[in-house]
């Protein structure tokens, strides 16, 4: 009796470490409790100039509509300020390091980048430029606007207000950016070629903030009385332009062109100030980045400068229809 009880527990033990061996048996790869996990989404993080200017936060927007239109997940970034080029390497190392499957990249300095450009190429991670291309052909494509054909267009508007002739002044984001460099030659060189009677009297750099642009502004004015107009070549360097103007009570006596919109240059082009300005399509350079990192990530062949458009605005358009979508608060 003793003896049977004995065998009992003993087949009942075995018993309980098959059932235990058969719970910790190892699962497939790729399965959680037998059930197949969705694969992850393609990850490309977007490395913007910045964020404090509306129009990042319009760039921004149509990244995110690509995102969730070709299902893969983004992260967008940029420094707190577009004069901060070594934050900027920064994150575009860290991005490096996180391996995706393509990167997005306005650069603030066209060459300061290049070495992580080669980098992401040595690991391939495909590289989309946009709205500011480097000196380099490691990216696969770049969306961004015709730069030096919108600021030769501004120079050719200025010309126009201004009678042909006079004292015109330029402020100018950076030296360094491939936007800030083509805003400048842009509009410098259209005038110098076509228009002999204008002197450009100064180029100055603000860093896109309004508040430097402010006073770079304030000081050239009142080193020119004779200025006739005044060039902002992205939105801070015109609002500053803009602030200038207005605290020298110089109003309708110089003539402010800007670049890209936001509420306080579409504010000041319906009252008159400013009498016009370049706008891009933000919203187009941040879906076209990242519908160019997908198509690279297919393996897909992506046209190498992809131009998004300018058009100029002013109070005589700036309802139509064809302006209102590239305008933003």
């Amino acid at each position: 009796m003793k003896r049977t009880r004995v065998l009992s527990i003993l087949a009942g033990a075995t018993a309980a470490a098959v059932l235990v061996a058969g719970c910790a048996a190892p699962r497939p790869a790729g399965t959680t409790g037998g059930a197949a996990q969705p694969a992850a989404k393609p990850y490309i993080p977007v490395i913007s100039k910045g964020f404090q200017h509306q129009f990042w936060q319009a760039v921004k927007l149509g990244s995110e509509r690509a995102a969730k239109d070709f299902n893969v997940d983004i992260t967008f970034e940029g420094p707190e300020s577009e004069a901060q080029v070594d934050k900027q390497i920064e994150m575009l190392q860290t991005a490096i390091d996180k391996k995706p499957a393509a990167i997005c990249l306005a650069a603030l300095d066209s060459k300061a980048v290049i070495p992580l450009l080669e980098k992401a190429k040595a690991a391939n991670i495909p590289v989309i430029g946009f709205d500011s291309g480097v000196d380099s052909d490691i990216p696969v494509a770049t969306a961004a606007t015709d730069n030096i054909a919108a600021a030769g267009y501004a120079a050719d508007k200025m010309a126009e207000l201004i009678g042909g002739e006079g004292e015109v002044a330029v402020i100018v984001h950076d030296q360094t950016s491939r936007t800030g460099i083509d805003r400048r030659d842009g509009f410098v060189n259209r005038i110098k070629e076509k228009y002999p009677k204008i002197t450009i009297v100064d180029v100055q750099y603000g860093g896109g903030d309004h508040l430097k642009s402010t006073d770079l502004a304030k000081a050239i004015i009142q080193a020119h009385p004779n200025l006739k107009g005044f060039f902002g070549a992205n939105e801070g360097s015109a609002i500053g332009v803009l602030n200038a103007v207005t605290e020298l009570k110089k109003e309708g006596q110089i003539v402010v062109i800007g670049y890209d919109a936001g509420k306080q240059q579409k504010d000041a082009v319906r009252s008159g100030v400013m009498a016009g300005a370049i706008t891009q399509d933000p919203i187009g350079i941040g879906y076209k980045c990242v519908e160019a990192a997908v198509k690279a990530i297919k393996g897909e062949s992506v046209e190498k400068n992809i131009d998004t458009g300018f058009k100029w605005y002013d109070k005589t358009n700036i309802d139509a229809e064809d302006i209102k979508p590239l305008l933003y608060d």
